[in-house]
């Protein structure tokens, strides 16, 4: 896998979306981090050290969602479907802060077609920085396995 130098994935490290994509980053050798909750809270449980997060003082899940997106390039926000939770919040986020966004259904595309439209977001939005979000594993079981693969063709393609 190749990407840009510098190029760096985000994400909150919660379970589902978050992980697979720290999981990729880590897999093909690039940079990855971001803000966690202070606690390092996940809901399978603390997230391991291995992940290179920042616990953000004082902060929870909302918080740190906060921050990511505004210390990202862009964000993309993988879904199986309407937003909801965490992923709308993201969105939210996103739009309050003026921030380059791409929502991606899992459920309407498949992830060939995914990676090329993350990768056209990338080049055309100069992402260095890219926050990935989406619903936690209980939301939805088939996130991981989604995201995993959509990044890595990206990866592959860049």
């Amino acid at each position: 896998m190749a990407a840009p130098a510098g190029f760096k994935i985000i994400s909150g490290g919660q379970s589902g979306a978050d992980r697979a994509a720290l999981d990729v980053a880590l897999e093909a050798g690039i940079g990855c981090g971001g803000w966690c909750p202070e606690n390092r809270a996940a809901e399978d449980g603390p997230i391991d050290q291995r992940y290179p997060l920042t616990p953000a003082p004082g902060a929870g899940y909302r918080k740190r969602t906060q921050l990511n997106v505004r210390d990202s390039d862009g964000t993309v926000i993988f879904s199986f479907g309407a937003l909801r939770g965490g992923s709308l919040s993201t969105f939210e986020d996103c739009r309050d802060l003026k921030r380059p966004h791409l929502l991606i259904d899992a459920g309407q595309l498949s992830t060939e077609d995914a990676a090329k439209s993350l990768g056209n977001f990338i080049r055309d939005s100069s992402v260095g920085g890219l926050n990935v979000a989406g619903p936690r594993a209980s939301q939805e079981p088939r996130i991981y396995d989604y995201v995993r693969e959509a990044l890595r063709l990206v990866l592959k393609s860049m």
